[in-house]
């Protein structure tokens, strides 16, 4: 649960980190790629964890 947590927090930071440089194309890109991050980690969040025999 702490790595889901860590990857959509980062995902927060990049996509701020974004959205301030979306005037350029790099922005745009590194805002969709927070996004991504934010969207795999709340995905993570809700997955049965694997369970060893």
């Amino acid at each position: 649960m702490t790595t889901s947590w860590l990857v959509t927090g980062l995902g927060v930071l990049v996509s701020l980190l974004g959205w301030y440089l979306t005037p350029n194309a790099w922005g745009y890109g590194i805002f969709g790629f927070g996004l991504a991050h934010i969207v795999l980690g709340l995905l993570d969040m809700f997955r049965e964890p694997v369970r060893k025999h």
